[in-house]
């Protein structure tokens, strides 16, 4: 626009929108300008819908300096009134101050429930109010860097290179996970940040000797008790966190060195972020719910699923609101009419020094319609393990089988892949 790139040559420091001087207003509107010349090219007239915002003024001002006629929308209008106001004046193309908010940035698939994937769209909007958020909880230093094994086609990986990004700070990334490597890195001092998975931390944390570490991240699958009191034994800046690729990552997390009496929950919200447990039971145990700006609207190809998202996790909050997870709801084993969460008794399995990992999966039982079935990988007898589940579980808690195995199967980033353990 000639109007303000007069201005902020004669007042290029004076204030202008908020706290934006016109020097800064008019590089954006030079750059959102360049962004939408070729989607307009061919229009002589487009529309504007949004709230009252610097963006949309910003979007404003290149649509003129593009030298289009904007309707301005009424964003209290129904999409029916809006379809025809647009229609009338035969536009097709429709802006909002959320344009670039809301462009996908990148598209993730993850599995369902019913084994066919569904493809998640991460917008600039959600990985922009992730790192706010995650800025507020993980603090931000200029010595940090950040290290890199967790693959970055998963979100965990993808969200540690986006924070630096934003962050200005390092990141060092490795192709693949090499235990001597990481160990060399850590131990150095020239990494001091680090996200890793349970079966990981489980190999190297009694190795992890004279290190720079300020924060071990820890999450992606549930999180052995014995290990998280391990790591308090060994002083570990271990933060648990929660999350999944539909929220870009966390959504809570805390440190366990902080909060020693809240080691078995999975953290508190982020900045943003609110839990809801619906259709709780007398204990207040239920389904957990999110709502948070760094949640996707929908899945691709689907209709929006509303205000808040069903995580599918099963769990309760404290009067502190720290989040409790018990399980996946599709892992919980119903027997007999009893709820028996496979957690529970892996935590259980874990306190023995002998195992490696396990997992707890359902099998169909004629009789009691489902039965717990345990996997594990360790050096330990059947009898021995078998006599101390016998002392520790009640009788419809125990596994029916015990199945050994020299490596529990696992996906890119080290979590446990249940669902082949039930094949």
């Amino acid at each position: 626009m000639k109007w303000l790139k007069k201005q902020a040559e004669l007042y290029p420091q004076k204030e202008f929108l908020n706290d934006f001087t016109f020097e800064e207003i008019n590089q954006q509107v030079d750059k959102i300008a360049r962004h939408l010349a070729p989607l307009v090219a061919k229009k002589t007239r487009v529309a504007l819908l949004s709230e009252n915002s610097v963006e949309m003024a910003v979007l404003l001002f290149a649509l003129l300096g593009l030298s289009k006629e904007v309707l301005l929308l009424n964003t209290h209008l129904t999409t029916y009134e809006l379809t025809e106001q647009v229609n009338e004046l035969e536009i097709d193309r429709v802006f909002s101050s959320d344009l670039l908010k809301e462009k996908i940035a990148v598209i993730m698939n993850t599995s369902a429930t019913t084994g066919k994937f569904k493809s998640v769209p991460i917008t600039w909007g959600m990985i922009s109010n992730h790192v706010k958020a995650s800025q507020k909880t993980l603090g931000v230093y200029e010595d940090d860097n950040w290290l890199i094994i967790l693959p970055m086609f998963h979100v965990s990986g993808l969200s540690i290179i986006m924070r630096s990004l934003y962050n200005a700070t390092s990141a060092t990334i490795f192709d693949k996970f090499d235990e001597n490597q990481l160990l060399e890195v850590v131990n150095s001092g020239k990494i001091n940040m680090i996200s890793l998975v349970p079966t990981i931390l489980t190999r190297i944390a009694d190795k992890l000797n004279g290190n720079n570490l300020r924060l071990i991240l820890l999450g992606g699958e549930f999180i052995p008790q014995p290990l998280i009191q391990k790591c308090q034994e060994l002083a570990l800046p271990v933060y648990k966190t929660y999350g999944m690729t539909e929220s870009f990552s966390q959504s809570v997390t805390f440190n366990i060195l902080d909060f020693p009496d809240k080691t078995s929950s999975v953290g508190r919200p982020l900045p943003g972020v609110k839990i809801e447990i619906r259709n709780p039971d007398l204990s207040g145990v239920g389904e957990i719910w999110l709502k948070s700006p760094m949640l996707l609207t929908a899945y691709l190809g689907q209709k929006p699923y509303g205000a808040a998202f069903e995580t599918g996790d099963i769990g309760y909050l404290d009067r502190e609101g720290f989040l409790y997870l018990l399980n996946r709801r599709k892992d919980i084993i119903i027997s007999g009419g009893e709820n028996i969460y496979p957690k529970e008794i892996e935590d259980l399995v874990y306190s023995l020094p002998e195992i490696k990992e396990c997992a707890v999966v359902a099998k169909t039982d004629a009789k009691w319609g489902q039965m717990p079935i345990l996997f594990v990988s360790g050096q330990i007898s059947k009898e021995k393990l078998e006599n101390f589940l016998t002392e520790k579980l009640a009788k419809y808690k125990r596994p029916q089988t015990i199945i050994f195995m020299d490596e529990l199967p696992k996906n890119a980033s080290g979590k446990i892949l249940r669902k082949e353990l039930k094949a």
